[in-house]
């Protein structure tokens, strides 16, 4: 069974990747205020990114690794920057080996 892979642009900027066996019903319901609690609070919503795959189950996992991204990630493949995904994979935060700094 197909399976699809989506983000939503949400009216205040953020956005929402879901997935889903069909996609049209599932943006009419998000628009209608049915779907998750983030696009419900958040409406209107427009689709801006899908991934079609042959089985709903790899369309579920892409969904949960896409949710842990950070925005610019997902901004990057939203624009189709395809070769800036490894780079923006680098975690940027103090506990990243090139920040590394020993304790007394």
């Amino acid at each position: 069974m197909i399976g699809y892979m989506y983000i939503l642009l949400c009216s205040d900027g953020s956005y929402y990747t879901g997935s889903t066996k069909d996609l049209n019903k599932r943006i009419k319901e998000h628009g209608e205020g049915k779907g998750a609690n983030h696009t419900k609070k958040r409406l209107p919503v427009e689709l801006v990114y899908v991934e079609e795959y042959q089985r709903i189950d790899n369309a579920f996992y892409r969904e949960k690794q896409i949710q842990g991204w950070r925005r610019e990630k997902k901004e990057a493949l939203i624009e189709g920057r395809l070769g800036d995904l490894n780079g923006l994979a680098e975690c940027a935060n103090e506990t990243n080996y090139k920040y590394y700094k020993e304790q007394n």
